[in-house]
């Protein structure tokens, strides 16, 4: 004690808590905190910041630390006591700073405490602030006990409580003055059914998955054996990137995201402004097997203060969930819950900021560094193009860093597409199936091929969804080739021949005759602008959904969707020979609605009536060609 201490400044003093403190403290372990686990990930916390707050005034005051012990964190289970203690050698405590900062609950009151639990705004907010954490160790602890010796000084207090009724601060006893040096050391007194944190694989489970990363060292003192360090003490996303090596960068990756396969991108940058936080994100170069999960789910994990909090904060939005690594901010609360983790004016800035960037990095990558972003893409394509229909803010940068592949060629963007227009050329045109090998070979391509015209080939699920959105890129619609009407008519063909119609067909009578054979099972038949040797093809209407999303809507209400439009190529043979009410009529009529519909890849509604109808044709001419 110092000489002049008065017998007031030294005397026990009993604080009795507020009415409401059994609420509040009922609050901290039912609600705030979802598992008892927390409770020693809190004491960490606090205690990294205790000695984060010696370093910090170290610098003006170097006697602080004259007695050279470096500022460190220790855990000391004792099973004979059945206590745990979390010592660390920071900045340490007074006695009117024990009152204060362990008093937090009992001064704040219960609507205080939860408007500033909800809302953080005093600086630093909650992080730090020994009181709220601190109590989550009445999770697992009826009695607590707190020694503490603020740096520089003299004097050891004590601060003891059972929760519920209050606490006590007093000098410290001869043995505990003695053992605290500088620093705080905290006795949990735990409950029977918390027995399992003595045990040393239970404290080295909870510190590797929440403080594995703080800056100081954390000593596990078993109670035989030596000390031994249970944490990396390096957040490597804290360091600058000139201190980092690649092989740096790939283990972190493999650590963080529990992968074996190199990173294919990696941004690692510290914003700095009204919210401070560092970024190190990582896209894998192979599929993770979680990516097509219903709930996808993000894998991006939430730091405040290199304190893990959760890898559920959504960080990320869906269409970028392969991406693996870690967002550590400065600004939020420690102690932050998942509803607060979703309506946080700050996390909703931080997701903004940080989706923002990893797409201008894709971006980025695909110009610079298209080998590497090749891989992104071939594993992880269909995923980001899910924010094609998602994203309508960053729908134009997703176009920009999609590939594709299209009759001119593998991996084209749109930008080598638009590049390569053909004269009078407008619109962006693609085509939705299930495969490569039967978009290639589908008749509406033939006018477009015949022209030059390049065509986006799309195959993922996902591609029938997105395109259903009205999309353009660099004023360019994208136009599907399934849907709408078409019109080639100011583009010039290869060969500079006309596309002429048969001068024998009568379109009017021939289109009449199908209408009337068909009925309800097409909306409507129609002369083709898209076909140039086969004799027909189904395709949509302009309003309503692409063939593709039809198909996949109604297979997955088992339900029929709206008819299709028969579009016939006047030119060919078979049309031109449908001519009056016979029986030939209706069985050609039949026949390009059914040849059209397996050309797209579906079966004709009545599977044995197309084989009569194919078997009478065939016969008609075998028998007029004997």
């Amino acid at each position: 004690m110092t000489a002049n201490a008065t017998t007031a400044d030294t005397a026990p003093v009993s604080q009795p808590f507020q009415a409401e403190v059994a609420e509040l403290l009922h609050l901290m372990v039912h609600s705030v905190y979802s598992e008892t686990d927390i409770f020693l990930r809190e004491l960490i916390s606090n205690a990294s910041d205790a000695c984060d707050k010696l370093r910090y005034e170290a610098i003006a005051h170097p006697e602080l630390v004259a007695d050279g012990e470096p500022p460190k964190i220790r855990i000391a289970p004792d099973k004979a006591a059945d206590t745990l203690r979390v010592i660390d050698t920071g900045i340490g405590m007074d006695r009117q700073e024990l009152i204060d900062n362990l008093g937090t609950i009992a001064r704040s009151g219960t609507k205080s405490f939860l408007s500033r639990l909800t809302e953080a705004k005093d600086g630093a907010g909650l992080i730090g602030q020994f009181g709220v954490g601190f109590y989550s160790a009445f999770m697992v602890a009826d009695r607590i006990v707190v020694t503490s010796r603020r740096a520089g000084s003299d004097e050891v207090w004590s601060w003891t409580s059972s929760g519920g009724a209050g606490f006590e601060v007093a000098p410290a006893g001869a043995e505990d003055a003695t053992r605290v040096v500088r620093g705080t050391e905290i006795v949990l007194h735990l409950k029977p059914d918390a027995k399992k944190y003595l045990e040393t694989y239970e404290i080295e489970r909870i510190v590797g998955a929440y403080s594995d990363n703080i800056q100081f060292p954390i000593e596990l003192v078993p109670e035989e054996g030596e000390p031994r360090q249970i944490n990396s003490a390096s957040a490597l996303w804290q360091r600058s990137k000139s201190e980092l090596t690649p092989e740096d960068y790939t283990q972190a990756y493999k650590q963080i995201a529990n992968a074996f396969d190199e990173p294919a991108m990696t941004l690692h940058y510290r914003a700095e402004g009204r919210y401070s936080y560092a970024v190190l994100l990582f896209a894998p170069s192979t599929k993770p097997f979680d990516l097509f999960e219903p709930q996808r789910k993000g894998r991006v994990k939430l730091y405040v203060r290199r304190v893990f909090i959760t890898d559920d904060a959504d960080l990320l939005p869906a269409y970028l969930r392969f991406i693996r690594g870690v967002v550590d901010s400065e600004d939020l609360p420690l102690n932050i819950s998942r509803e607060m983790l979703q309506n946080n004016p700050q996390l909703a800035q931080i997701r903004k900021a940080v989706t923002t960037r990893v797409v201008s990095e894709l971006e980025t990558l695909g110009d610079k560094d298209p080998e590497n972003f090749a891989k992104i893409w071939e594993a992880f394509g269909p995923v980001i193009k899910e924010g094609l229909y998602e994203d309508f803010e960053r729908r134009e940068k997703l176009l920009a860093l999609s590939r594709f592949t299209s009759t001119a060629g593998e991996n084209r963007s749109l930008k080598q597409y638009i590049a390569d227009l053909k004269p009078n050329q407008t619109e962006v045109y693609f085509l939705v199936g299930d495969s490569i090998e039967r978009l290639k070979s589908n008749p509406k391509l033939e006018s477009a091929a015949a022209r030059g015209i390049e065509v986006l080939l799309l195959t993922d699920p996902v591609d029938a969804f997105w395109t259903s959105a009205p999309l353009d890129f660099e004023g360019k619609p994208l136009k599907s080739l399934s849907q709408g009407d078409i019109d080639f008519g100011l583009i010039p063909l290869l060969d500079d021949k006309k596309e002429e119609a048969n001068p024998e067909a009568d379109e009017a009578s021939i289109i009449a005759v199908i209408k009337a054979t068909l009925g309800e099972r097409v909306s409507d038949v129609r002369a083709s602008q898209r076909l140039t040797s086969s004799a027909s093809c189904l395709v949509a209407g302009s309003h309503g959904p692409d063939r593709e999303l039809e198909r996949l809507l109604a297979r997955q209400n088992k339900g029929a969707g709206t008819k299709p439009i028969l579009e016939i190529n006047l030119r060919h043979p078979l049309v031109a020979a449908i001519s009056g009410d016979t029986a030939e009529a209706a069985d050609l009529s039949f026949l390009l609605l059914e040849q059209a519909q397996i050309l797209d890849g579906e079966l004709p509604e009545d599977p044995a009536a197309f084989a009569g109808r194919l078997n009478r044709l065939v016969l008609q001419g075998v028998t007029k060609g004997g």
